[in-house]
């Protein structure tokens, strides 16, 4: 993931061409939040996140052993949800709005149906404002350990109730919760997520013994 420091007012004028990936309109502000939705759906082929102080993440498709992780990991969550009816999942293109200002998309997020209920329809039509109830993020081989665990304590400090840092490269899970250290698991089987999520129980070991 490539790390791209803007500084204030964060507005970004990239002279490029037409048929260039990464594209900017001139007009657009990277402060706000409205421009910053146009940029990432200018380039939806991208995943892009900005963090509470400026900086525009950039990372580009993943390989294909992380996307079989992602889609299983996002089928799990899924199928509980569909079984359960509490709330709303979404995959790694979905970006929340933070109260500290960034914008982040994990690799898989829940959210009650009572948290969706206070925002408006205008307010669902983007960037949910709000940090989500759970969430994951796994670990590629290319991804910088340090800086997972720095955005996973975004997420906790933000208003996740639990998250998940899954890292089939040394077969642990970093389990987060509110005002508590980070557990770490070594290689478990399971990872019961109750009381979050009532009942769903996420399969670690299948997700980690995958191949390609």
């Amino acid at each position: 993931m490539s790390t791209l420091t803007q500084a204030a007012p964060l507005l970004l004028r990239f002279p490029f061409a037409e048929d260039r990936q990464l594209r900017l309109r001139p007009e657009l502000d990277m402060a706000k939040v409205e421009d910053f939705f146009t940029f990432c759906q200018d380039n939806d082929e991208l995943r892009i996140e900005r963090s509470a102080t400026g900086e525009l993440s950039i990372e580009m498709p993943t390989k294909y052993l992380t996307s079989k992780r992602n889609a299983l990991l996002t089928t799990y969550l899924g199928m509980w949800n569909l079984q359960n009816s509490l709330g709303e999942i979404s995959e790694s293109s979905g970006g929340f709005e933070l109260p500290n200002g960034a914008v982040r998309s994990p690799d898989a997020a829940w959210i009650s149906h009572e948290r969706l209920a206070t925002l408006t329809p205008e307010q669902r039509d983007g960037f949910l404002p709000l940090a989500p109830d759970f969430i994951v993020e796994l670990r590629s081989e290319t991804d910088r350990l340090p800086a997972l665990q720095e955005k996973m304590a975004e997420w906790r400090d933000n208003g996740v109730c639990l998250g998940l840092l899954l890292d089939p490269t040394t077969r642990t899970v970093h389990l987060y919760r509110p005002n508590t250290e980070p557990l770490l698991l070594n290689d478990p089987e399971t990872i019961d997520c109750s009381p979050e999520l009532p009942g769903f129980v996420l399969s670690v070991r299948m997700l980690f013994n995958l191949t390609v």
